[in-house]
């Protein structure tokens, strides 16, 4: 933690401007779900589980489910 108690990673805040945090946990705030493919699709996010590693070490719970897509493929949809 920095001396203002914000968290950080690797030295520095995490996502202190208008960012793709920022808009995907607006869309999840508002009860949508995602998954990595939409959050490319919507947001240009290709890291979409490094958006939400961020979220959780600035205290967000963030829930997640494993679905099936495709041929016995699965990815993780997360929502608040």
């Amino acid at each position: 933690m920095t001396k203002m108690n914000q968290p950080t990673l690797f030295d520095r805040p995490i996502a202190t401007t208008k960012t793709q945090y920022q808009d995907i946990l607006e869309y999840m705030r508002f009860g949508h779900s995602i998954t990595p493919l939409e959050a490319l699709d919507r947001f240009g996010c290709l890291r979409l589980g490094a958006r939400i590693y961020e979220m959780k070490l600035n205290g967000i719970k963030i829930k997640r489910q494993m679905i099936k897509v495709g041929n016995n493929k699965r990815v993780a949809r997360y929502s608040l």
